[in-house]
C-alpha cells in the first residue's frame, strides 16, 4: 500500500490531469472533479479490492459506481493511473470517438465503465441491482456509489435509497459529495437539503461523516470505517464534506467552475499550485 506522502502526490497529479483534459477541449466539469481527487484516489489506491483485468460482471471483486457522470475527469485519471488504461489516453478527453466522453459510457468499452453515468439520480439504483446480485451469487465483495449533493435533489434517489433498507442492502457503501455547491448556485439557494444525516438515518440507513473529504487520510479512515459497518442489516451512507473546486484557489468554495474550463493563464496559475508529481500524460 502507498504511504501517505505518495497518496498526497497521486491526488496533486490527479488535480493536474484534470486541469489539462478540461483546458485542452474547452469543455468538462473541474470543479466537482477537483474536490472528489482525494476520495477516488483514497478508493482506488487503498480501500476497494478490484482487478484492472477488466470484466462487466465483476465477479469476485469490489464494483464502483459513479451516479454524478460530469465529474468524468477525475474518474479517468484515477482509473488511468491505477492500470486500467494508458495514461496518454488522458489527451482525447472529450474528443469525438474518443473512449472518454464527457460523460462515462459503456458503448466505448473502456475499461473501469459498467454504467453509463450522467443522468443524474440512477447511480444509486444501479448501485443496489449491483449490490443484490453480488448477495444471490455468495460473492462477499462490496458495491461503493458516489452521488452530488445537488443531485439528490433527483426524486429517484429517495426511492431507491428506501428500498436499499428496506431490502437490508448492507453490502452497500455510499457516498454523498457534500460541497453545497450545484450548476446554477449553492445547494442551500437552489433547493435545500436540510439535514442529510437524519435524511438517511429515517429511511434506515447507517450514516457516518468524514469532516474533511479533502484530506487523504480522513477519507481513508472513513472508508474503512464504512466497510466495518456493513454485513449488519443496514446500507452505508458516507456524508463527505468536500470543497468545489479543491486545490485551486481561484476555483474554491463557488460553483462558477462546476462546468467551466479554464483558459491558457489560469490553467498556468492552476499548475502552478499543483506541481507534476508522476509526470503529466
Amino acid at each position: 500500500m502507498p504511504n501517505t506522502a505518495q497518496l498526497e502526490d497521486f491526488v496533486t497529479q490527479v488535480r493536474r490531469d484534470i486541469l489539462r483534459q478540461v483546458h485542452k477541449v474547452n469543455s468538462g466539469h473541474p470543479g466537482g472533479s477537483l474536490g472528489c481527487a482525494e476520495f477516488f484516489t483514497a478508493l482506488y489506491q487503498e480501500v476497494m479490492d478490484y482487478s484492472t483485468d477488466f470484466t462487466m460482471d465483476g465477479k469476485n471483486e469490489d464494483l464502483f459506481f459513479l451516479s454524478n457522470g460530469h465529474i468524468s475527469p477525475v474518474f479517468y485519471s484515477v482509473l488511468a493511473r491505477s492500470g486500467f488504461f494508458p495514461v496518454e489516453e488522458l489527451n482525447t478527453f472529450r474528443l469525438l470517438d474518443s473512449r472518454l466522453q464527457g460523460h462515462p459510457t459503456t458503448n466505448e468499452g473502456l475499461p473501469g465503465i459498467r454504467i453509463a453515468s450522467g443522468s443524474l439520480g440512477q447511480g444509486m439504483s444501479a448501485a443496489i441491482g449491483a449490490a443484490e446480485t453480488k448477495k444471490l451469487n455468495k460473492d462477499a465483495h462490496l458495491v461503493y456509489s458516489l452521488h452530488g449533493d445537488g443531485e439528490l435533489q433527483e426524486g429517484q434517489n429517495w426511492e431507491a435509497i428506501m428500498y436499499a433498507a428496506g431490502n437490508k442492502v448492507d453490502n452497500l457503501i455510499s457516498s454523498v459529495d457534500l460541497n453545497g455547491q450545484q450548476i446554477d448556485g449553492s445547494t442551500d439557494n437552489v433547493l435545500p437539503l436540510g439535514n442529510l444525516r437524519e435524511k438517511f438515518e429515517a429511511f434506515g440507513w447507517d450514516v457516518l461523516d468524514v469532516k474533511d473529504g479533502n484530506d487523504i487520510t480522513q477519507v481513508i479512515e472513513g472508508l474503512k470505517e464504512a466497510k466495518s459497518r456493513t454485513g449488519k442489516g443496514k446500507p452505508v451512507c458516507i456524508l463527505l464534506h468536500t470543497v468545489m473546486g479543491n486545490g485551486v484557489d481561484f476555483m474554491m468554495h463557488t460553483h462558477a467552475w462546476h462546468g467551466k474550463a479554464p483558459n491558457d493563464e489560469q490553467l498556468e496559475t492552476a499548475l502552478a499550485q499543483n506541481p507534476e508529481t508522476l509526470g503529466d500524460y
